[in-house]
C-alpha cells in the first residue's frame, strides 16, 4: 500500500485529481451497440465530465452529472473493453478505471420488426431517492437484447433482455416522476414505448428502503487460529450489477468489498478476518453503493460471536 501527498506542482494545478471510477459494467445492447454504466464518483473531487475509452480510444464524453452512455457503431459478434475516466473543475484528468469486457451481439439480416411493446408495467417507491420498475417480457422473432428505461422523453436506464425489472436511482425526494419502458432487439428495432408509470419519491432524503441487501445471514468460524465472520445476501435489485458493498461492524465502517470480476447477482458471499480471541461480539450490517454512485439503504443488522458458531 502506498500514499502520496500533493506537491506544489499539483497544488498549482487545483490539487489532487479524481480517483478513478468503480463499477463500470458494459452491457450490449444489440448487434452494433454497447451500455456503459459506471459510479459517480464519492470522493470529493468536483467531476465536471467523465470520458468513456474504447481500449486506448476516447469515444465518449458526458457531462459530470451523468453515469451512463450507450457507444454506437460497433461491429457484430466483436469484443471490446471499456474503461471510464473523470475529469474535474480545474481540468485534472483522473485514472482509468478498471477495463470491462463485452462483445456485441450477432448480426440479424434484414430484420425490420420491432419487439412487442412491454406490459404489466409496474412501479414502486424506494424512498426517497429511488424507485423500483418491473414489466412483463416482450416477444421478438429473433429476441429480445434488452429493456430501456425513460424518464419522459430521456433515457436513463438499460438491463438486458433477460431481465424484467429495474431500481432507478439518484432521484430527488417528494418528486413527480413519469417513467416507460421499451424493449430493443440485436437489429436495434424498439418497441413502442409502455404505458407510463407515474411515480412520487418520498418526502425524506434519508429513506432508503428497496435498496438494501436482502436475506443477510453472518456466521463465523475459525481458521489457522484466527476468526472469520463469513456474510451472505441477496443484492438489490438495480438493473445491473452491484459490484460495491461497505461492511460495517458495531455501527463503525470495517471494510470495503470491491468484485474485481462479475459480481453475483442473485447470491453473495464474503468473508474477512475479525480476531484472534473467542467470545467476542459483533454487530454486522452492510450496504451497496448503486449505480449513481450514493450508497443504499442497510441491510438488517446481525450479531456474532466468535468461538459460539452462528
Amino acid at each position: 500500500m502506498t500514499a502520496s501527498c500533493a506537491g506544489s506542482d499539483e497544488a498549482a494545478r487545483g490539487g489532487r485529481p479524481p480517483s478513478a471510477p468503480t463499477g463500470v459494467t458494459a452491457q450490449a445492447g444489440s448487434a452494433t451497440s454497447v451500455h456503459v454504466m459506471w459510479n459517480q464518483a464519492d470522493d470529493g473531487s468536483t467531476v465536471v465530465a467523465y470520458e468513456v475509452y474504447r481500449g486506448t480510444t476516447k469515444v465518449k464524453e458526458v457531462p459530470g452529472e451523468q453515469h451512463m452512455v450507450d457507444i454506437t457503431g460497433l461491429k457484430p459478434s466483436a469484443g471490446y473493453a471499456f474503461a471510464v475516466r473523470a475529469r474535474d473543475a480545474d481540468g485534472n484528468t483522473g485514472p482509468l478505471s478498471t477495463k470491462v469486457s463485452v462483445t456485441t451481439q450477432a448480426a440479424v439480416e434484414e430484420d425490420r420488426e420491432p419487439p412487442t411493446r412491454p406490459r404489466l408495467v409496474r412501479g414502486r417507491v424506494a424512498g426517497g431517492r429511488a424507485v423500483s420498475l418491473s414489466w412483463s417480457r416482450s416477444t421478438d422473432d429473433r429476441g429480445v437484447a434488452s429493456y430501456d428505461i425513460y424518464q419522459g422523453t430521456s433515457k436513463i436506464h438499460s438491463t438486458p433482455g433477460d431481465d424484467t425489472s429495474a431500481l432507478i436511482t439518484g432521484l430527488r425526494p417528494g418528486t413527480a416522476y413519469a417513467f416507460t419502458v421499451r424493449a430493443r432487439d440485436a437489429a436495434d428495432n424498439t418497441s413502442p414505448a409502455s404505458r407510463t408509470v407515474r411515480l412520487t419519491t418520498a418526502a425524506g432524503s434519508g429513506d432508503a428502503r428497496g435498496t438494501a441487501p436482502t436475506g443477510f445471514r453472518a456466521t463465523t468460524h475459525r481458521a489457522d487460529g484466527a476468526y472469520y465472520i463469513d456474510l451472505s445476501w441477496t443484492p438489490p435489485r438495480t438493473g445491473g450489477a452491484v459490484t460495491e458493498y461497505r461492511i460495517h461492524l458495531d455501527g463503525r465502517l470495517a471494510t470495503t468489498l470491491v468484485w474485481g470480476g462479475a459480481a453475483p447477482q442473485d447470491r453473495a458471499e464474503h468473508s474477512f478476518f475479525v480476531t484472534r480471541e473467542s467470545g467476542v461480539t459483533y454487530r454486522v450490517r452492510i450496504r451497496a453503493k448503486l449505480p449513481d454512485g450514493t450508497w443504499g439503504g442497510f441491510s438488517a443488522e446481525r450479531t456474532v460471536t466468535t468461538g459460539a458458531g452462528g
